[in-house]
């Protein structure tokens, strides 16, 4: 069966820096779970190139917004940054994906990790009720390079004002001064006891849950060591504490 394309109207682009930018589209998709993605795609001499793109708007709010980076000499990710209000482009109609809280097990603490973009897939799931309701704190980790990628810091705001006293973000950026600085990263942090430290929760078994989505090193790297502390994958027919997703 053929994918099915529907034209979207762009009706804000917001370039957060040179390489990262927000895309908002008016396009009537069929409904989604929070966490999904779907794929946007331009017509280039005569050909459609298409890419995946998970949502960053939750299920009940439009228009459609999506996160993106973009890749040098990439056919796509370039004239995606270069669109501006009015602009069209192609939206596939029915989103898909698994990285939902469907067949997440409720905990006391939910544990979000991501790396760069993949911030946009947690925005839609925190901006649903069911982590609320499912969750007694949620702690958000946002990986970066540079201060400069700390971007959507107004809305997570928003959403720690709705829920205060349960909402806690942690920032690692990992080249402050343009410098590495490996001591910054998520895998770091995990190892030497900070990210517990700050967030004030357990990464254990009895406690928590926690999501996994950036790129496919950190998500190997964090995923080895959550394992030797007894956390598991979640698998369909054997529950465990972790749930992952690479994201480029």
């Amino acid at each position: 069966m053929s994918e099915e394309w529907i034209q979207g109207t762009v009706v804000e682009n917001v370039r957060w820096t040179e390489q990262l930018h927000s895309l908002r589209i008016e396009a009537d998709i069929a409904p989604f779970t929070a966490g999904q993605f779907t794929r946007l795609a331009l017509d280039v001499d005569g050909e459609r190139i298409a890419r995946p793109y998970s949502l960053v708007n939750a299920p009940d709010i439009r228009p459609l917004e999506f996160y993106f980076i973009t890749v040098p000499h990439g056919p796509l990710s370039q004239r995606l940054y270069a669109l501006n209000e009015g602009d069209f482009v192609w939206v596939a109609k029915r989103p898909a994906g698994h990285f939902t809280l469907t067949n997440v097990s409720s905990a006391k603490t939910l544990w979000l990790l991501s790396t760069g973009t993949a911030l946009g897939v947690f925005l839609s799931i925190l901006r649903t009720q069911e982590p609320w309701e499912r969750f007694e704190r949620v702690v958000l980790v946002h990986g970066v390079r540079t201060s400069d990628e700390q971007t959507y810091l107004e809305l997570l705001a928003e959403i720690g004002a709705a829920h205060p006293g349960r909402f806690h973000v942690i920032h690692s950026v990992t080249r402050p001064g343009g410098a590495s600085q490996p001591e910054n990263r998520i895998t770091t942090m995990i190892q030497d006891g900070r990210l517990e430290a700050e967030a004030g929760a357990r990464l254990d078994p009895e406690s928590c849950q926690i999501m996994i989505c950036g790129r496919p090193e950190m998500v190997s790297d964090t995923l080895h060591l959550l394992e030797k502390r007894g956390l598991a994958k979640n698998r369909s027919l054997t529950p465990g504490q972790i749930t992952t997703e690479k994201y480029w």
